[in-house]
């Protein structure tokens, strides 16, 4: 469904979300799309265990009730508030999945959008996955246009993404015009916000970012609603998008409509195998590689070189203070040094190894101080996520082990089965672990649901 010469991409968006038709789509797709809702929900149950989350529903119900149920929590909230919520649990512990091509988290705030809203709005779960769907698309394509720019910049592209595609999940559900969905995108276009300051700290603002941007689609989807006008051009406008985020660099907005509605983004959507940023998912397997294969007496290791893609530095090397030494499970997601040193020391890697304890284990410290970083030469990023690991020992010995092509990507998927076993122990960390076999159900035949209200209910406490 490519632009015609005169058509603003938000129509060409507005177009394909309102016009969209569930079963058109091969059954292997939406498949794997109701396979991406369970590993969102199921990511968001395993947060729900941790600070972040609690203290993310306390805070908003104390200050104001709703109706809308929030997922893994017994409280209720606006409607907003709930999705701004889901999408704080899902991108919460970094275990969500990712698009290499739009450069975003998708479902962390696709799922939070359309979880919170189709409850509210009583829709049938055939209505909750189209829309889901949409939105998925519409926010790869989006990112995809900026080719790494909003990054380089240093925005957070999730935090950016999220409010269009939020706006057009949003429209769908309220049975928006397609005029009125060109203003949704144009008012969310004001929302569009998220940056990469939280790097310097590790502060929970990343966090925030993706599930802000669903709160602030489903209310410019309503302001539109009742004629509220938001900018015509939002992407390709003089202060555009891409324009005003990005800058002079040249841009292919046909990204944003190419093949829309033909070719389906959300096939390649990459799911995580290990609860760790995607730039370190390559190093943890390979130093598990090491692990498993040389079996290397992490005492008398002299030196560990992590290969990483330049592009990775600044996100899991730098800075060296903040990074060697996490203060939290996030930061320890975010340090190549740590999860290379915990993987060399334990044969694992999983949310277990990311507690305080293991944080403050002086063998891993102690590892992770002979941790360096270094530019890797051969890596194949953005194809992929890849990265190598060498450790050198004090007798001479040098154990190297390499990714090219990350698990969890299009090119190594993890399969439907593996996708269940991960929510299997996602929820396992939850309030709701006696339910895990009904909500699986329940979300893997959502296009039988009558109404989504139902689904949120069983999916909270």
């Amino acid at each position: 469904m490519p632009a015609a010469k005169d058509e603003t991409v938000a129509r060409v968006l507005a177009e394909f979300a309102l016009g969209f038709d569930l079963s058109r789509v091969p059954q292997s797709t939406t498949e794997r799309a109701r396979h991406l809702l369970l590993d969102a929900v199921g990511v968001a149950l395993a947060s729900s265990s941790f600070d972040f989350g609690r203290i993310a529903v306390q805070s908003l119900a104390g200050f104001e009730s709703g109706a809308t149920p929030v997922i893994g929590f017994e409280e209720r909230l606006p409607v907003g508030d709930a999705a701004l919520v889901n999408g704080i649990l899902i991108h919460g512990i970094d275990y969500d999945d990712t698009s290499i091509y739009g450069r975003v988290h998708p479902s962390s705030f696709c799922a939070a959008t359309a979880l919170a809203l189709a409850a509210h709005c009583q829709a049938p779960g055939s209505e909750l996955l189209a829309s889901y769907i949409v939105g998925l698309e519409a926010a790869i394509r989006i990112g995809a246009v900026a080719r790494g720019g909003l990054q380089r910049r240093g925005f957070h592209p999730g935090g950016v993404v999220a409010p269009f595609a939020a706006s057009l999940i949003a429209s769908r559900l309220l049975k928006l015009s397609v005029e009125q969905c060109c203003m949704a995108q144009g008012i969310a276009y004001a929302t569009a916000a998220g940056n990469q300051e939280f790097a310097a700290t590790m502060a929970w603002t990343k966090r925030f970012h993706p599930g802000w941007g669903s709160a602030g689609g489903i209310t410019a989807a309503v302001l539109a609603s009742r004629g509220f006008t938001g900018p015509a051009r939002p992407y390709e406008g003089k202060a555009g998008l891409y324009r005003l985020y990005i800058g002079d660099e040249e841009l292919e907005l046909t990204l944003a409509s190419e093949a829309l509605g033909d070719r389906w983004y959300l096939d390649e959507i990459s799911i995580k195998p290990l609860p760790a940023c995607y730039f370190n998912i390559p190093l943890i397997d390979a130093a598990l590689h090491i692990a498993r294969d040389h079996k290397p007496d992490i005492g008398n290791i002299e030196q560990i070189i992590a290969w990483v893609p330049p592009a990775a530095i600044n996100t899991i090397c730098e800075p060296q203070e903040h990074r060697r030494r996490p203060v939290d499970s996030y930061a320890a997601q975010f340090s190549a040094y740590f999860v290379i040193a915990a993987a060399l020391k334990t044969g694992r890697f999983s949310l277990d190894d990311l507690t305080p304890s293991a944080l403050s284990d002086p063998a891993i410290l102690a590892v992770a101080d002979k941790v360096v970083c270094r530019s890797d030469p051969d890596t194949t990023f953005p194809a992929h996520y890849s990265g190598a690991v060498t450790v050198r020992m004090c007798d001479g010995a040098t154990y190297m082990a390499r990714e090219d092509v990350d698990r969890g990507s299009p090119m190594r998927p993890l399969s439907n089965a593996d996708i269940v076993e991960k929510f299997r122990a996602n929820a396992r960390r939850s309030a709701l672990s006696d339910r895990t076999d009904v909500m699986i159900s329940a979300i893997l035949t959502i296009d039988a649901c009558t109404d989504a209200s139902d689904l949120a209910e069983l999916l909270s406490a």
